[in-house]
């Protein structure tokens, strides 16, 4: 590769900038809740925007004001819906012009642009993009499958600033694979006429990796779900009880760290080489990881028998 791309392939581009930003933003506040209690002054407000469903009532006693923004945790379908229907759009054109040579639009091409899509030729880029969106639309659906035939939703809530954050987030996360599209002109650039031929190790290796990590998130849901049902699939209660099976007997949240080993499947797809995408997976590291934190210890002060050989996120470490 040229000197000039390969500058251009490794300089901080606003969507880089976005993602490092919000890394760093979850990593400082990872860090925060693991500082003892006490050396640090509490903040309600704080607490209730990085806390959601059961960890909003195991943190510390909220003010009145800050119920005024709850939303129910049941809106995350919201999040998939606009997924399926936005990364599938995306999915649509990006198909027209792979398969069909219809260019992009203009008003497509150019918000790729402003976000620092490349204008550049290469590789195996063009099936990766197409692959990895693929992933993300499946993804997005099987989770709003889950929302509404798996998942058994109490009367939990999230706070309104991270609903807003999850119906932009896919709608970002999608717009990000696109760009790493190689793109000549308003045209995707693709080797030859036949995409397959640029398949390489790498992608059947990310394809496996997401099958695999889809399959254990399905299983993890289905536990949580069991957990409020009857054997007849009725549900019975909104409790929390502790679960058992799959990849709870080693963490807290598996689903969490399912979630990351998805995004991780993907940066393989990419050729483990793409630098926006491995941004991507360390904002995902930290959420979930804050996430599963918070889970776990809301699991440990709500049950005395729970499980001392688990960890939070990490199976053995963390």
């Amino acid at each position: 590769m040229a000197p000039w791309a390969m500058a251009e392939l490794w300089a901080l581009n606003p969507l880089r900038a976005l993602w490092l930003t919000l890394t760093a933003a979850f990593l400082l506040t990872l860090l925060l809740q693991l500082v003892p209690p006490g050396l640090l002054p509490g903040c309600a407000l704080f607490q209730d925007l990085i806390r959601y469903g059961k960890t909003k009532r195991e943190g510390p006693s909220r003010p009145a004001a800050c119920r005024v923004f709850d939303v129910p945790k049941r809106y995350f379908s919201h999040f998939y819906i606009i997924s399926v229907l936005w990364n599938g759009f995306l999915l649509w054109h990006l198909t027209q012009s792979l398969f069909l040579g219809v260019p992009f639009p203009d008003w497509l091409h150019g918000l790729l642009r402003i976000l620092g899509a490349a204008q550049f030729q290469g590789g195996e880029l063009a099936l990766s993009t197409f692959l990895v969106l693929v992933f993300l639309w499946l993804h997005s659906l099987r989770r709003l499958f889950e929302c509404f035939y798996v998942s058994v939703f109490s009367n939990a809530m999230i706070h309104v600033v991270q609903y807003c954050f999850g119906l932009v987030y896919y709608v970002l996360t999608g717009l990000t694979v696109l760009s790493q599209v190689p793109m000549d002109g308003r045209n995707v650039y693709a080797i030859g006429n036949n995409l397959l031929m640029q398949a390489r190790w790498f992608h059947i290796l990310g394809m496996l990796m997401f099958i695999w990590s889809s399959v254990h998130q399905y299983k993890c849901h289905v536990i949580l779900g069991n957990l409020r049902k009857n054997k007849a699939g009725v549900v019975i209660h909104c409790n929390h009880r502790i679960p058992f099976g799959d990849w709870f007997e080693y963490v807290s949240s598996p689903n969490y760290l399912a979630e990351l080993m998805i995004y991780i499947s993907m940066a393989v797809t990419f050729g483990l080489h793409n630098l926006t995408w491995w941004l991507v997976v360390t904002y995902v590291f930290f959420s979930q990881a804050l996430s599963a934190f918070l889970s776990h210890k809301f699991y440990k002060s709500k049950f005395v028998s729970y499980p001392k050989h688990r960890k939070a996120f990490l199976p053995f470490l963390f």
